[in-house]
């Protein structure tokens, strides 16, 4: 959501709304050799951490106010949401399609700095050809859990809790980006309440080597330190299900939902994230979904994910990071390809449990 964050908060900024991403650049740099943190990947092929700040938050330095609104798949009219009380720890905003008599329950997992809606808006009406869709705003996003830290195991385990509140026995979780570390989480955490998984523009660890754990300690460290506390809670309005009249102004006010302190404080714990020494334990029908143009996760970094997965289908798209909301006119179609193959081995791995020929 780049573009969308340049639009995303008022100008002229005040210090305490957010540091800016080229302090903490300068900051970052003094614990690593020179100027080696800017490079887009280590020599591992590993994302940089110091890239993907200046991807997703360095268009929230101050600059000019000419800008022009960035291109987002049409609005259209959404559906209807409502906020979900899970005991013990705390309410979100949910969109569910309700319970279907056959296929599968889909949970989507929205990316860093989004709502629900505003990662899978464009892809609602397919998934539903699939099964029952259910897709929320993850802690300290839009309307989702307040919580004063942010950990991918919380947000793996607010999922499971979800899926006990909405008595879904098991689902497909399906991630973006920030969703697809929540979705690994899922299933490592709550194994036995996962079909499959679907992972799109996905990583494994933003740091291999032991320089890059310290340079990502680091940067993590950094973030939690200077980033401003999250704002109080904002009640969404259940004005869904309504006709969306400006498609590019809705798309900025969903990204506004999110505080400047909830980004960094989500930022600095995905740099942490580490999946690559289990990745290969992950025995469900799995598809890793590539966009080949994105310069956040590069594309070699996420088909290595893929290549640890025991018969993970790949599906590849012609297009950037933002791809779920700025290009879903080849995002959906990918979408729907991972989709599928993991929806068809599902059945197939049944119908071999229960004895059925192939």
């Amino acid at each position: 959501m780049v573009q969308l964050a340049s639009l995303a908060f008022p100008r002229p900024l005040a210090a305490a709304d957010i540091v800016r991403s080229s302090m903490l650049g300068r900051s970052v740099s003094r614990f690593v050799s020179g100027e080696a943190i800017r490079s887009a990947t280590s020599a591992s092929g590993f994302p940089d951490p110091y890239r993907v700040i200046d991807a997703l938050l360095g268009p929230l330095r101050l600059t000019s106010p000419s800008f022009t609104l960035p291109e987002v798949a049409p609005v259209g009219r959404l559906p209807r949401g409502r906020m979900v009380e899970l005991p013990g720890r705390g309410s979100t905003y949910v969109v569910d399609s309700g319970p279907m008599a056959s296929g599968p329950t889909f949970v989507l997992l929205h990316s860093l700095a989004c709502t629900g809606l505003l990662s899978w808006y464009p892809s609602l009406a397919m998934m539903r050809r699939f099964g029952r869709v259910v897709v929320f705003d993850q802690r300290c996003h839009g309307s989702g859990i307040a919580s004063p830290r942010f950990l991918l195991e919380d947000c793996a385990d607010d999922v499971a809790a979800l899926a006990d509140e909405l008595r879904i026995e098991s689902f497909i979780p399906v991630g973006f980006s920030m969703g697809s570390l929540v979705a690994q989480q899922v299933w490592r955490r709550h194994r036995d309440r996962v079909d499959a998984l679907v992972l799109c523009a996905a990583a494994a660890t933003f740091g291999r080597a032991a320089h890059e754990r310290l340079a990502t300690g680091a940067f993590a460290a950094l973030l939690e330190a200077f980033g401003p506390p999250q704002r109080p809670d904002r009640v969404r309005e259940s004005v869904f299900d309504d006709l969306v009249m400006n498609d590019r102004l809705w798309a900025i006010e969903q990204f506004r939902a999110t505080s400047a302190g909830a980004m960094m404080r989500a930022l600095a714990e995905i740099t942490r994230f580490d999946s690559t020494g289990w990745i290969a334990d992950i025995e469900v029908p799995t598809s890793v979904l590539i966009p080949l143009r994105d310069r956040v996760i590069p594309p070699r970094h996420q088909r290595w994910l893929a290549e640890q997965i025991p018969d993970a289908h790949t599906v590849t798209v012609d297009a950037g990071h933002a791809c779920c909301t700025m290009q879903s006119a080849a995002f959906v179609p990918g979408l729907r390809s991972a989709v599928d193959s993991a929806v068809r081995r599902i059945a197939k791995s049944h119908n071999a449990t229960a004895g059925v020929p192939a």
